[in-house]
């Protein structure tokens, strides 16, 4: 069978051949649902660009590289950057780019000259940042003064003017755990967020306070603790919360491995799950199925997210100019969905 044409795409969506170039590189003046029908025939017939002519005149495959945040003196998260490097790496070898993986010190103030440093070094010619380096706008300018594309993952308001943001609608995210657990007839919260200046996080505490506003409830009715993203601190921080006088009926965590931390807490104390305390995560990450109960959580798709950067940063490098991530800045929204497990609903 042969590999589908941008001719086999323009036909499917009933579009000409120009736009569906001007939608693969992300150019303006095209309608969004034209823009929708494009991408969902590029993915009924499983188009993607042909990248060995582009390669044998470069002489090499396209470098992509993925930053990793890390905090040296604590635990990775479990799975966040393993499931975007996954999906990066299969898309990478579909597509004829190398990826190039880095994990740098998120609390180094040299971090990100060390990134730039690593970027030059290895001649990338794009870059994918996760949280924050996502959300730090002068290490984007130096990035676009090197004539580098850039996808931020879960990038927030700012970086989205600088460059390619990809990620889930964090607020409504959060606003969807707050219907939830209002609809449940919880009234008294307890709130564990992520690292301060963690954009995308803070994202999910808004939409739930809003979520909240909407049932005729006041922020007063959440107490919040500061976590890390790490199962100790959530376990730290929910000790904490159920300590109080009189404790919360639900528990919400900014990520899965925080909830797990939080689940043990609740164990601990001898309390129920969910009868005398719900607790729910964010990101449906392995454990939040392991664990008991299982999590109710956030389907974040964090491969799909990864793989998606870089169809991104391909399509870019394949436009007209070199790079077109620092002259068409935007946000691209990957669909997320609530997923409903025993801790916060009991099955008998």
């Amino acid at each position: 069978m042969n590999r589908p044409t941008i001719d086999d795409v323009a036909a499917l969506a009933g579009v000409a051949r120009t736009t569906v170039s001007r939608v693969l590189n992300n150019q303006p003046n095209v309608r969004a649902e034209v823009r929708a029908k494009v991408l969902g025939a590029v993915e009924k017939l499983g188009y993607r660009v042909n990248l060995q002519a582009r390669n044998l005149a470069g002489r090499r495959a396209l470098r992509i590289g993925l930053i990793h945040a890390s905090d040296f003196d604590s635990e990775p998260n479990s799975y966040f950057s393993s499931a975007l490097e996954l999906g990066a790496t299969r898309a990478g070898a579909r597509m004829g780019a190398q990826l190039i993986t880095h994990v740098v010190n998120q609390n180094d103030p040299a971090a990100g000259a060390e990134i730039l440093a690593r970027i030059r070094d290895d001649q990338c010619d794009g870059v994918i940042l996760t949280p924050p380096f996502a959300d730090d706008l002068a290490l984007l300018r130096a990035l676009a003064k090197l004539d580098v594309a850039v996808v931020c993952i879960a990038g927030g308001a700012e970086a989205e003017t600088i460059a390619i943001t990809l990620g889930i609608d964090e607020f409504q995210a959060g606003y969807d755990i707050g219907a939830h657990l209002v609809g449940l007839g919880h009234r008294r919260f307890g709130f564990i967020k992520g690292l301060a200046g963690h954009v995308s996080a803070e994202g999910r505490y808004d939409g739930f306070l809003a979520a909240l506003a909407d049932a005729g409830l006041s922020p007063a009715c959440v107490e919040w603790r500061r976590g890390n993203f790490t199962f100790r601190s959530g376990l730290d921080c929910a000790q904490a919360l159920l300590a109080r006088d009189p404790r919360p009926s639900a528990i919400v965590c900014a990520n899965d491995d925080m909830a797990a931390g939080a689940l043990l807490a609740a164990h601990k104390a001898a309390l129920r799950i969910p009868q005398d305390v719900a607790i729910t995560g964010f990101d449906d990450t392995p454990v939040s199925e392991i664990v008991w109960p299982p999590l109710t959580t956030i389907h974040q798709p964090l491969r799909r997210m990864g793989a998606r950067a870089v169809e991104r940063l391909l399509e870019l490098a394949g436009g007209e100019g070199k790079h077109q991530a620092a002259v068409a800045p935007g946000r691209e929204v990957i669909g997320h969905q609530i997923v409903v497990r025993d801790s916060s609903v009991a099955t008998a």
